[in-house]
């Protein structure tokens, strides 16, 4: 029992007393001293009473009464058995609280507050744990599309359960739960709770399962060398599965297996020949099951061996003679076309460099080109772009991430004496044209005006069901004027190309450019037109006409204009790679991108990349794109004209952890002709590509790599080879590379002599996919390790196969005072040795005295005591006289 203050700032009040005792000291009245101080007590206690009202005077009042608050788990390893057991156990539980409903907090990877009446056990789980990313809908919640049960934190649900309790209860947590938790700490979070904590048990999962527990990679292997893979599978029952093992997509065993209760190891052997990183796969497959999502595992397989290159050209024929170059020179060359260009991140890290070869930035999509870029900046690898008709600007590359890391601008200044441009662009305002596509648009629209020349001109057309002049022609000087109208396009109303065609022709006709070109874009189906005739004017003018159809617009009548105009028709799914195309189209208008004249390569910066390569004598190389070198690039080569050194032929620069480079030339017949017979050729290429491609240093180092409940641990341990001893004090880091490709970077710590670890954390949900890790270490401004490895993630800890987890149950109730497997009606018995304290705020008490006295005071003050008294004394006088006989 005690009291406490819950505003003691109020206090301060006290001094009040001293300034009415003052008062009282200096007061005119004349009433009698007795009374005077009687007064002045009332007064002094009416003050104390209303600070101790505004201080919040509050009386403690101990207790024992405490409340109840349930946290049931709902992840996807509690079957059908267990949800009956908390079922049951929770409606017992509701008879012994009587009408008050049990407040429950149901968790999974996250929590949500509850009541037993709206809380939805099913009656099978079977179904809604067979197919990935599934979710366990036991709740009726608004924010179900939150609800993630692909892991259990158990400590999310103690915040929330904590906030249930009134501070005037003891405060006591039952758990139901089977204990496997995969994220957070439960026993820490405990403790820095405080509460009293029982737990029940939920029985595991007695449904039939198997589950593939590990397949067991070497870290690194040589090319060509045998080695064995371990493929673990965990089964709850005697059954018989197909095992099939794949190589990438190809499937390289097919073994039906007989399977025993508990942990089953099967071994293969496996070679890999020509690949530096290769991914395994394995599936089992049974049809004693109920969770196939933990049927599928993969691995990532280091190799020592050649360098390898992936050369990517639009006719992989041509490019045939670098290939072979290359190969002469020990450095492994795989040709594709565009629609190989790899769309995992796995699959490109299978090389050390990248070379693109007159490929188009619209044969690329935007995350192709993200893969790229992240490719080279965070895991180390190469790329280099070689010129050609769709290189460069020309392939429509300016404002796009792979001219971000390219050493040279895709952009350029056109020379005084190349013929003027007029370019007219004629965009659908349709309605299906709103949102992302329109604003896309705009944005395609103001690249291309920034991509032309002080002397072209430019107009803008927008169409619906009639033609507007956005802009009318004049000259692009006016970038701002120009892309401020353009910014005012907005979607609606019908489609009619026609009128925008007409009014293109009529805008154009009236400039006296020598080149004149039109880019129409629409996403729908036009009413009818002479399209034939307007196109054949428009031609007849010296103009020509290209088309770009997004999404289900009507290719057949824009493949005519574009054919009939004598220009290139885009068909377009991807809105995105809008901009891509109308730079493509500007930059290709302008017919002075592309300088064909002979010419021998200059050397501008001496390097020993070129050393025993006589470049002086090689032969004149026929043609190149124009593009400009960016300031902090290292430029090689130089083209070489009438006044001198010319433009970029050779550049390259460092970009984050890895290499790019700009040849813009080419390397086949077209304008490497003369250098397909030169005897530097090989040479020279392949000294370029080792110069760019990635770079790996793991001369005495050692890494391993283990994954565990949420996490990466990795450990790399580093010795000095020549002085055979352990190497300390470096510093480093890991950047990790998650499969949406974000990134994080993670400092190593030394952990022993030679030893440096970091830990990984992958989250609530252990995110699926390829983990990749580019590991730097260095001594000083040295680089001793520059390793890249990758770690594949497969299905959610949750869906491992365990037993109820009693150990960690059992020592969570022995550490907070609770219970562990306690029957409901023990759980409402008071618990004597936990304490609570009731406040029960005393104000409105104090408030009552206080008018009470106020109303006494006021009697003092209007009453004399003494005349009183006396009048008294004479009236019982009189009435005694009156009395007397």
């Amino acid at each position: 029992m005690s009291f406490e203050f819950t505003h003691p700032q109020y206090l301060i009040c006290f001094i009040f007393i001293v300034v009415l005792i003052w008062c009282f000291r200096y007061s005119l009245t004349d009433f009698p001293k007795l009374q005077r101080y009687f007064s002045l007590a009332i007064r002094v206690v009416i003050l104390i009473l209303i600070v101790f009202a505004l201080a919040g005077l509050t009386f403690m009042l101990p207790t024992h009464e405490k409340m109840l608050v349930f946290l049931l788990d709902q992840s996807r390893s509690i079957d059908t058995a267990a949800h009956e057991k908390a079922q049951q156990f929770l409606e017992t539980a509701q008879k012994f609280s009587g009408k008050t409903p049990i407040p429950i907090v149901t968790f999974a990877a996250n929590s949500q507050i509850q009541h037993l009446e709206s809380l939805l056990f099913p009656s099978s789980n079977i179904a809604q744990k067979t197919t990935a990313g599934s979710e366990l809908s036991n709740t009726n919640t608004a924010n179900s599309e939150l609800w993630n049960t692909n892991a259990t934190n158990i400590a999310a649900a103690l915040e929330p359960a904590l906030a249930l309790i009134p501070p005037h209860y003891v405060p006591h947590l039952v758990i139901l739960s089977d204990g496997n938790e995969t994220v957070g700490d439960i026993l820490s979070a405990a403790i820095r709770g405080g509460a009293a904590i029982s737990t029940v048990p939920l029985p595991a999962s007695t449904e039939p399962e198997v589950q593939l527990a590990d397949i067991k990679i070497p870290a690194q292997v040589r090319q060509g060398e045998p080695f064995y893979l371990d493929i673990v599978i965990q089964s709850n029952c005697n059954t018989e599965g197909t095992i099939t093992l794949y190589k990438d997509s190809f499937k390289v065993v097919e073994e039906i297996k007989p399977i025993k209760i508990g942990e089953n190891i099967f071994r293969f052997r496996q070679t890999v020949d020509d690949q530096r990183q290769q991914e395994f796969s394995v599936t089992v497959t049974t049809l004693d099951d109920t969770i196939l999502d933990n049927n599928r595992l993969a691995g990532l397989l280091f190799t020592g061996g050649k360098p390898r290159v992936l050369i990517i050209d639009s006719e992989p024929k041509t490019i045939r003679d670098l290939a072979s170059a290359l190969r002469e020179q020990d450095i492994t060359a795989e040709v594709r076309p565009p629609e190989g260009i790899p769309r995992t991140l796995e699959e490109l890290n299978h090389f050390d460099a990248v070379i693109l070869s007159n490929v188009p930035a619209t044969s690329l999509t935007i995350h192709q080109m993200n893969l790229l870029h992240t490719y080279l900046s965070d895991l180390g690898g190469g790329l280099m772009m070689l010129g050609g008709e769709q290189s460069f600007g020309l392939g429509g590359y300016y404002k796009t991430p792979i001219e971000e890391i390219l050493p040279v601008r895709c952009d350029f200044e056109k020379e005084k004496e190349k013929p003027s441009l007029a370019i007219s662009l004629v965009i659908d305002r349709s309605g299906s044209m709103g949102g992302q596509k329109m604003e896309l648009a705009k944005d395609a629209a103001k690249a291309a005006v920034e991509l032309l020349s002080p002397r072209d001109f430019v107009t803008v057309i927008a169409f619906d069901h009639e033609s507007y002049i956005v802009c009318a022609t004049q000259s692009a000087v006016s970038t701002s004027t120009i892309n401020a109208a353009i910014s005012t396009i907005e979607a609606a109303g019908g489609t009619n190309i026609y009128s925008g065609l007409i009014d293109a022709h009529e805008q154009l006709r009236r400039t006296s450019a020598k080149l004149k070109h039109v880019i129409l874009l629409t996403d729908g189906h036009s009413s009818p037109g002479d399209y034939e005739g307007i196109v054949r004017q428009m031609v007849n003018d010296q103009m020509t006409v290209s088309t770009v159809g997004v999404g289900d617009a009507d290719n057949e009548l824009l493949k005519m204009i574009a054919e009939n105009g004598k220009g290139r028709h885009y068909s377009c799914n991807d809105p995105k790679a809008i901009p891509q195309i109308f730079a493509k189209e500007t930059i290709t208008a302008g017919k002075s991108a592309i300088h064909e004249t002979p010419f021998v390569p200059v050397i501008v910066t001496p390097t020993e990349v070129l050393t025993n390569i006589d470049i002086e004598t090689a032969p004149p190389l026929l043609g190149y794109v124009v593009t400009r070198a960016k300031p902090a690039c290292r430029f090689i080569l130089a083209t070489q004209n009438e006044t001198g050194t010319g433009d970029p032929l050779l550049v390259w620069w460092r970009y984050g952890l890895g290499m790019s480079a700009a040849f813009t030339s080419d390397a086949k017949s077209r304008w490497g002709a003369e250098w397909l017979t030169w005897s530097g050729y090989s040479k020279f290429w392949a000294q370029i590509i080792r110069q760019i491609m990635r770079q790996s240093d793991q001369r005495g180092s050692m890494f391993e790599i283990q994954q565990h409940s949420g996490g990466i641990h990795l450990t790399l341990d580093v010795t000095d080879e020549e002085k055979d001893s352990y190497i300390n004090n470096a510093t480093g880091q890991t950047t990790v590379i998650y499969p949406d490709l974000s990134k994080k970077e993670i400092e190593l710590q030394q952990t022993a002599p030679g030893r440096y670890e970091a830990d990984i954390d992958l989250g609530t949900t252990n995110r699926q996919g390829g983990y990749h890790l580019q590991t730097v270490l260095g001594l000083g401004e040295k680089n001793i390790v520059n390793q890249s490895r990758g770690v594949m993630v497969g299905y959610p800890e949750e869906l491992r196969l365990k037993p109820t987890n009693n150990d960690l149950l059992q020592r969570l109730a022995e550490s907070t005072g609770g219970l562990f497997n306690p029957k409901p009606e023990e759980l409402f018995q008071p618990d004597p040795t936990r304490t609570a304290w009731r406040a029960i705020p005393l104000w409105s008490y104090l408030l009552t005295v206080s008018a009470g006295l106020f109303v006494l005071d006021v009697l003092l003050r209007r009453i004399d005591l003494k005349k009183f008294r006396n009048n008294l004394n004479t009236f019982n006088r009189n009435n005694l006289f009156y009395f007397l006989p």
